[in-house]
């Protein structure tokens, strides 16, 4: 039945398909278990990419807890299926936060599926092109590796795993790097809530070495970065406010510029991105394609 649906989605996605200039990144920030900080990463991340200059979307698709809104300090009234359903436009959801960024609320994959009805979705994607200007869509995705969220991951350009220096978090982070690792080679870690670098390169290399050791010499395992354990993160998320805006200048705050450096590079050297995929339409474009 869901097969059927995906084909149907298909042939009205095929059909809405027009060549754009933009290409658009999309990077899934995911982790192996939940409390590891990756909403507050993926919230700040896209904040800092957002001020560098680029027009960022941040889809959340972190559906059990949704809490980007409570990073942003904002209220979601819709979401992506109230669009697909016929009960909201695209403009009425999107939320922004900026000049350059925008929040998506969003639903898991397997959710989005269901909804194939003709006319509503080409209506939905010729209203998605209101994002097709986008340079990065930063994916907040539930945690641990579920079906629904190995979707947004296939889906995806970039994979970002996010973890900290604890032994069930490692060991969650390790399994999450093996399912994903049977669909792609390149993945990237962020060690959260670190002493210091030298502790964060330390983990970094114990998960590599068994990953390496178990999935094979395929695997390209990367340190993107770390951020250190600061009160500073967990007083502004209590605050409902990012790090990155509250404390700027302050360590963490380097950190995540550094993250977002890391990525900024990334995007230079992007040459795999079909010009048809950018915004929200090309995100569905993927989806559907990855089912």
């Amino acid at each position: 039945m869901i097969g059927n649906q995906a084909q149907k989605l298909e042939e009205l996605i095929s059909s809405s398909a027009q060549k754009r200039s933009k290409k658009t990144r999309f990077i899934a920030i995911t982790s192996g278990k939940g409390g590891v900080g990756k909403s507050t990463i993926s919230s700040n991340l896209a904040y800092v990419l957002s001020q560098s200059g680029l027009n960022v979307g941040i889809f959340d698709a972190d559906i059990g807890l949704a809490n980007l809104d409570v990073m942003f300090n904002v209220k979601i009234k819709k979401n992506i299926l109230h669009v697909l359903k016929g009960e909201a436009t695209v403009s009425d959801i999107l939320i922004p936060i900026t000049r350059n960024l925008i929040l998506i609320p969003g639903e898991s994959g397997d959710e989005i599926l269901k909804y194939s009805d003709k006319a509503l979705f080409e209506r939905f994607m010729q209203e998605a092109e209101v994002l097709d200007k986008l340079d990065v869509m930063i994916i907040d995705t539930g945690a641990g590796i579920g079906e629904h969220i190995q979707m947004f991951l296939d889906a995806a350009d970039d994979v970002i795993v996010v973890t900290v220096p604890d032994p069930a978090a490692i060991t969650d982070a390790y399994a999450t790097i093996k399912t994903i690792a049977t669909s792609r080679n390149d993945i990237s870690l962020i060690m959260n809530q670190v002493k210091s670098e030298k502790e964060a390169v330390a983990v970094y290399e114990k998960i590599k070495k068994v990953a390496l050791a178990n999935i094979g010499d395929k695997l390209n395992l990367k340190l993107i970065g770390k951020i250190n354990s600061d009160v500073k993160v967990s007083s502004s998320v209590k605050q409902r406010a990012l790090f990155a805006l509250e404390h700027q200048g302050s360590s963490v705050h380097k950190d995540i510029v550094d993250i977002a450096n890391a990525i900024n590079k990334n995007l230079e050297r992007d040459v795999l991105v079909t010009s048809s995929e950018s915004g929200l339409s090309g995100l569905f474009r993927r989806l559907i394609k990855h089912f």
